[in-house]
């Protein structure tokens, strides 16, 4: 899944900045982020906030207010990986003081209570996060201009990518629909494989929460958007010059990995089995780091990733 291409930049100091490019996968990363902004602005701003989740705001303020949301979780998480490749082909030093200063202000979404499940209006403290975010853009379209954009070939370890990708993307075509504001229901094949409309009232442990997936943003749309976004991402592991930057990137991307799928499988088993009765166990939730034996096995599986990405980088016989 994560590789590394010696052939790109290792071991080549000489090789400009202007001259290494811009990742076209850095500019592509940013594509479904934008398209998830746009559904929700409309989506929250046609729909009753009484129908939504944990949102008390109707009309454009209800779609402004949860798009300010989602800049801070999941867009914030994403952008600071592409931060890490922006700071490596940024020409200047004041480009990337910038740079550094978005990707503080994006890690504030870290601060526990800045975005909280229990409460998706915007506040204040949204608004550090969703700057470094807009940084990060600007940064992103600088970067651009100032650099070639690259494109690297089609690989094997690709079609891996692409499996994944379209496994997962399958997974949450409940909340794509929902995300656009409607249901499954009716549709031909899907409306039978996934409950979307049917109204929730008497599953033993679940509060009365109708329908099964509610219109709008779920958290495990956030999971495949960071899924995707790592899966992206690594495809430019080895062309970062500095190994520390490296190391730190394919750490970050392996963990972003794991937890997008702990959150797709968390909210996918609450809606398509929880919810139909078939079982009261939970897939325990994960969206906040805490000390549990989900999170271990985030933490342990990312780390196991991420050791197998430094040892063959080290052999020198991955590819991207």
């Amino acid at each position: 899944m994560f590789a590394v291409d010696d052939a790109v930049t290792m071991g080549r100091p000489d090789v400009s900045e202007r001259a290494l490019g811009l990742p076209l996968e850095v500019v592509i990363a940013w594509v479904p982020y934008g398209l998830v902004t746009c559904a929700i602005v409309v989506t929250y701003s046609r729909i009753p906030a009484r129908e939504l989740y944990h949102v008390s705001h109707d009309g454009i303020a209800g779609g402004a207010s949860r798009a300010l949301v989602f800049a801070n979780f999941s867009t914030a998480l994403a952008a600071l990986a592409i931060l890490a490749v922006l700071f490596d082909r940024l020409p200047g030093r004041l480009a990337r003081l910038v740079a550094v200063a978005a990707a503080v202000l994006c890690a504030v979404v870290f601060w526990p209570g800045v975005v909280s499940q229990a409460n998706l209006d915007a506040k204040p403290a949204n608004a550090p996060a969703a700057a470094g975010v807009l940084l990060a853009l600007g940064l992103t379209v600088h970067a651009a201009r100032a650099c070639r954009v690259c494109v690297r070939p089609w690989q094997g370890p690709d079609w891996g990518r692409l499996g994944l990708a379209a496994v997962v993307g399958f997974i949450a075509l409940p909340w794509i629909g929902a995300e656009l504001g409607f249901f499954l229901d009716g549709v031909p094949l899907l409306g039978s494989i996934f409950q979307t409309g049917k109204h929730i009232r008497d599953v033993q442990g679940l509060s009365a929460f109708p329908p099964a997936v509610h219109h709008g943003h779920h958290h495990g749309m956030d999971g495949l958007l960071l899924v995707l976004t790592a899966l992206l991402l690594s495809r430019v592991v080895g062309s970062l010059r500095s190994r520390a930057l490296r190391t730190a990137f394919a750490a970050y991307l392996a963990l972003m990995f794991c937890y997008g799928v702990g959150n797709i499988a968390n909210d996918f088993w609450l809606e398509q089995v929880v919810k139909r009765g078939w079982t009261t166990w939970e897939i325990p939730n994960v969206l906040e780091p805490r000390i549990t034996v989900a999170w271990a096995i985030i933490v342990i599986v990312a780390a196991a990733i991420w050791t197998f990405v430094m040892l063959r980088e080290r052999e020198g016989r991955v590819r991207l």
